[in-house]
């Protein structure tokens, strides 16, 4: 009885008898397609994620009055939303230097509250005053201890008196664990000293940041408006050196890889040097051989993205989750990429077989020299 050889049935017939090389090359392409997955799935979104969290840390940009003046004008904060963008959070700031019951001088702030938390989302406060609360006082954790009594915060500015209640501390390490922050509606009524300071959070990086200051300079040209150039800097340094380690992890993986699949596909030459040599003294082409073994390694390579872009799209799923609170989503457009990766790396690892392939001499393998 014949048995008709198809190029199909033989390619079934090598990857199923030599299962354990081919499950080791399967394995490290899978490892390829899942990492390349997932870090392409993660950069789709990686900035958005990135410079959200940079958001917690505060304002990037600083508007202060003119030196000299007695404070903004009325409708800066107005005027400067319109000009930074639906997107950015502000909130001013009037300052005064006020006494305590203990006699003890301390930086009282005006502000709204519900710009306040969502400016400076990173504050550790232990409970934030409401809007309607007119009569509330948030105390630096150093500004408390100039304080008498917490439930009724008794303060002086210029002969003037007023007694607020604390209703929680706050902790940021910086100048403002020794403010008292209060409403600035009772601040007015007290002080009668208007806003001096705005701050601004603008989303998005460098470019953002650079596009809205321009824009705040030509609406309010007498102000000092100015980055805050750490975080801003810093925040650009940190988007691109994660770029950075991203592209690097995809190149060493896929480099990784490519050693595995070269070393396992090189030894499945040397094994069937026999078998290729038979076929060749029986009429088989040298195109055939080589396009038989380079589609093995394609079948591989496809098995690998099938497998691997599952395995990488719960990976990202579960990291983002993880690190950012929020999922990032399968994304189907990353999948030619990591298709292309992986016959990139079949290819160039199945290039030194093919050269042993083409060596062969039939003659001498065959009668075993």
């Amino acid at each position: 009885m014949k048995t008709h050889l198809t190029f199909t049935t033989m390619l079934r017939r090598s990857l199923i008898h030599r299962r354990g090389r081919s499950f080791s090359a399967l394995v490290a392409m899978t490892v390829s397609a899942a990492v390349a997955t997932a870090l392409l799935t993660l950069y789709a979104d990686l900035d958005a994620k990135l410079h959200k969290e940079f958001r917690s840390f505060g304002a990037n940009i600083v508007v202060t009055a003119p030196t000299g003046s007695k404070g903004l004008p009325e409708d800066a904060l107005a005027r400067i939303k319109t000009a930074a963008g639906p997107d950015a959070i502000a909130a001013e700031f009037a300052y005064a230097v006020a006494t305590t019951d203990r006699g003890t001088s301390v930086v009282v702030a005006g502000t709204d509250f519900d710009a306040l938390r969502r400016l400076n989302a990173s504050w550790q406060v232990d409970a934030w005053p409401t809007a309607a609360d007119t009569n509330a006082a948030l105390l630096g954790q150093r500004a408390a201890n100039f304080i008498a009594d917490e439930r009724a915060v008794k303060l002086t500015f210029a002969g003037k008196d007023i007694t607020l209640r604390g209703t929680g501390r706050l902790k940021t390490g910086g100048d403002e664990d020794s403010r008292i922050y209060i409403p600035t509606s009772a601040f007015h009524a007290w002080t009668d000293v208007a806003p001096t300071v705005i701050e601004l959070q603008i989303p998005g990086g460098a470019v953002n940041v650079e596009s809205a200051l321009t824009r705040l300079q030509h609406e309010l040209p007498d102000a000092k408006v100015e980055p805050v150039r750490q975080l801003v800097e810093g925040e650009s340094r940190i988007v691109d050196k994660t770029h950075a380690l991203m592209y690097g992890a995809v190149l060493l993986i896929a480099l990784t890889v490519a050693v595995s699949v070269l070393a396992t596909l090189s030894a499945s030459v040397l094994e069937r040097r026999r078998d290729f040599a038979l076929m060749k003294a029986l009429g088989g082409s040298q195109t055939q051989l080589m396009g038989m073994f380079l589609l093995e390694a394609l079948v591989l390579a496809l098995a690998g993205v099938a497998v691997g872009f599952v395995i990488g799209s719960a990976a990202a799923w579960i990291i983002s989750q993880v690190n950012f609170h929020t999922a990032s989503q399968p994304r189907i457009g990353v999948l030619p990429l990591v298709l292309l990766l992986n016959v990139l790396i079949a290819a160039m690892a199945a290039l030194f077989p093919v050269r042993v392939l083409r060596g062969l001499q039939p003659a001498a393998l065959l009668k075993g020299e």
